[in-house]
């Protein structure tokens, strides 16, 4: 049985640079060994929920640009999956919630950067799904928990976002964190842990320098999709990682 993870993909330059950060990411695909992975990421918008369909290798996409020739040649060629696929439309379909299929689209970096670390065989079958930024902390969490108990199949449920995500508040020399940006992270962190949703719900009025960290919500959310699915869970969720790129630009990893 695999945890639920929520993962701080990070730019799109982490998939050829090798930093602690990576190194994080590799030995965590060597601790947790999925038969799928059914990932959010926070790169891919629509007010339907949508998924990916396809048994064929997806296309690695190239949502960025002004980057190197480099960053534009990566692949990760990872199959994806109409059985898992299935299943997700099936468990979704119990809770009314409408899904939509994807049968050409391909994973953006949201999912690539950080599986190229964890798993960079690409040999594990993905399907990737994408984020409604503008469903409440308490829609979200709704969505994650019509997963509830995918992980006895061996399908790992991810949340790829950031928790601080404002590229008008970062500090391309900094050596050592913002305060304002750990305080918000702890704090978030503490209300994950004790499984407060409905005081996660009023993060913008309630969490310090919320406006700061989350101008705009969509690297945020997938965090509250990976705890709803984990909800059913007697285990404290666990922070596995808490580092800054940038001063501001948070990694930080929480285990459900």
């Amino acid at each position: 049985m695999v945890p639920s993870l929520f993962i701080g993909h990070g730019s799109p330059y982490l998939a050829v640079t090798q930093n602690d950060y990576s190194d994080f990411l590799k030995e965590l695909g060597k601790r947790i060994k999925p038969k799928a992975i059914v990932i959010f990421s926070a790169h891919w918008e629509s007010q339907t929920l949508s998924l990916t369909y396809t048994d064929d290798i997806l296309d690695t996409v190239y949502d960025y640009y002004g980057f190197p020739e480099e960053m534009y040649k990566i692949k990760y060629p990872a199959k994806g999956s109409k059985m898992v696929a299935n299943i997700l439309e099936d468990r979704f379909e119990k809770a009314g919630i409408q899904t939509k299929r994807e049968e050409v689209r391909g994973l953006d970096h949201g999912v690539w950067v950080a599986l190229s670390h964890m798993y960079p065989d690409a040999d594990i079958p993905v399907v990737e799904l994408s984020v409604n930024p503008f469903l409440s902390p308490k829609e979200q969490f709704n969505i994650g928990a019509a997963l509830k108990g995918i992980e006895e199949e061996n399908i790992l449920v991810i949340g790829s976002g950031t928790t601080v995500h404002n590229f008008q508040w970062m500090y391309p020399e900094a050596t050592s964190p913002v305060k304002e940006a750990v305080e918000f992270d702890n704090w978030i962190f503490d209300q994950v842990q004790k499984g407060d949703i409905d005081t996660l719900d009023q993060y913008r009025t309630l969490a310090p320098n919320a406006t700061l960290a989350v101008p705009r919500p969509e690297h945020f959310v997938p965090l509250f999709i990976a705890m709803g699915s984990a909800s059913d869970k007697t285990t404290k969720p666990i922070k596995i990682n808490q580092t800054y790129d940038f001063g501001t630009m948070s990694n930080m990893c929480i285990e459900f």
